[in-house]
Parts: C-alpha cells; structure tokens; sequence
C-alpha cells in the first residue's frame, strides 16, 4: 500500500513545529562547556540537588505506584459516567499550573490549612520539608501514571479476568496473575513517565517546599536558582540541564524499546 499523499504546504509547518521543539535544545547543548561539564556536573552543590532529585522522584514514583495503580483499575473496570468523573478529576494536575497545585497543597497542608492544623497538633511539619518535596511530585505525577495504565487496562478488556474467575482464582489472584501481566507494558510505560515528571517537577515544589540546598533544593531549583545570581554556579546549572536532558531522552528511548512486539 503506498503511503498517503499530504499536501507539501504541511511539510513547511511540520518542519517548524520540529525546529520550535528542537533549536531550543540545540542553544542548550551549544553553551555546554565540555571542558569543565565533568567538574560542573560534580560539584558539591550540584551533587547535592542530583541526590535529592534522585531520591525523591524515587520515593514519589513508589507512591505513585501504591495508589495508582488500583486508581487506574477502578476508572478501567467503572462504567462510562463513574470512569468520566475519575479521569477528570486525575486530569486537573495536567492543565493546572504547577505554581496552582503548590499553593493548594500549603492551603491544605500548611500550618493553618486543613489539615496542617491537625498536623501541627500533633507534632508533624510537612511544609517545606524533604517530605513536602516528595508530596508535590507525587501530586504533579500521579497523572501520567494512572492514565497511562488505565487506557492499557481498559484496552485489554476483561475476558482473561473473567476466565480466570470460572477457573476459581479469587479477586487477588487475577489482579496477580491475570490483571497485572496484562497491563505490564503500560504499567512500566506509566511508572517511567511518572518518574521523568516527579524528577523535572519545579512548580509547586517552589512554593510548597521551599529552595533549601540539600534539604528541598531539587535539579529544577538548583538550575532557576543559578540562573538569578545565587547557589550553583551557571556552568553547573547548564550541566544539570544537559543531564535532565540525557535522562528524559534515555527514559523515552528505554519506553519505546522496551514495549513488547515494538519494531520502529
């Protein structure tokens, strides 16, 4: 079958799309200074905010992965209008503003929120903490994660479930061994994603949880901090870039190849 005939005008404006989503990365790549991007990437500051950002995505990404997962198999398995409701209410983090969700979360969270005020009483401090750090990328991440495994979910229907049941195999054992092996590709796809988001969060960590260097001063903070005259240094903070680059393309590279049957 040939290929079907797009008209050349279409050609000009795919090539500008392209060019907007890639010079953009070129500028970032040609004011990396090779020559010191080793010691740049590796000073103690720049160190500092790679651990945290490394931990906490990872600590974000497990409490994705708890609450999620069964999120996601509720809006596969709901009817039309229980599964709308839950994928709107999932969607608001995408197309609120990051800055939105931080403040939201210190209004519920802070000291005279919600539920900071119970907090407080009994001695537990969240804003501005490493915690408040791992709270504000779940929030931003949790998305991804749940969307992504829902529509894997919801695309491999139910039979295998609904056999698994004839057989005798309880609730517990076809989420185990039925349910889970099914959604596998979206359930690595989703975890990955979660990740990627949770480790580039900036907004509402900025406002939830703070700028301090080793405590809540992730690599998104680290970069703005340089880039207005205080912390890490530029050559650092352009190193950092570079690196949260490497990982988002290794992280997409490692989704599309891992997929079961993927040939291009």
């Amino acid at each position: 079958m040939s290929p079907a005939r797009v008209p050349r005008a279409l050609y000009v404006a795919a090539a500008l799309a392209i060019a907007l989503l890639v010079l953009p990365l070129v500028g970032l790549v040609a004011r990396v200074q090779w020559g010191t991007v080793v010691t740049d990437a590796t000073s103690p500051s720049a160190l500092s905010a790679l651990g945290l950002s490394l931990l906490t995505a990872t600590v974000a990404t497990a409490v994705c992965l708890l609450v999620g997962v069964p999120l996601a198999l509720v809006i596969a398995r709901s009817g039309p209008r229980l599964a709308g409701a839950l994928r709107a209410v999932v969607t608001v983090p995408l197309v609120l503003p990051p800055m939105v969700g931080g403040i939201a979360l210190l209004f519920l969270l802070g000291r005279n929120g919600a539920l900071g005020g119970a907090l407080t009483a009994l001695g537990i401090q969240l804003p501005f903490t490493t915690a408040a750090v791992v709270i504000a990328q779940a929030f931003v991440a949790l998305p991804f994660l749940v969307l992504t495994i829902e529509g894997t979910m919801r695309s491999v229907g139910t039979d295998y479930e609904q056999v698994a049941g004839t057989l005798g195999a309880g609730r517990w054992t076809t989420f185990r061994r039925v349910t889970l092996p099914l959604a596998a590709p979206g359930l690595v796809a989703g975890t990955v994603l979660c990740f990627a988001r949770a480790l580039g969060e900036f907004g509402a960590t900025a406002i939830f949880a703070g700028n301090a260097e080793g405590v809540t001063r992730t690599m998104p903070l680290a970069i703005y901090t340089a880039f207005n005259g205080a912390g890490v240094s530029q050559g650092s903070a352009i190193a950092l870039s570079l690196l949260l680059l490497i990982v988002a393309l290794l992280l997409l590279v490692f989704v599309r190849g891992w997929r079961p049957g993927a040939t291009r």
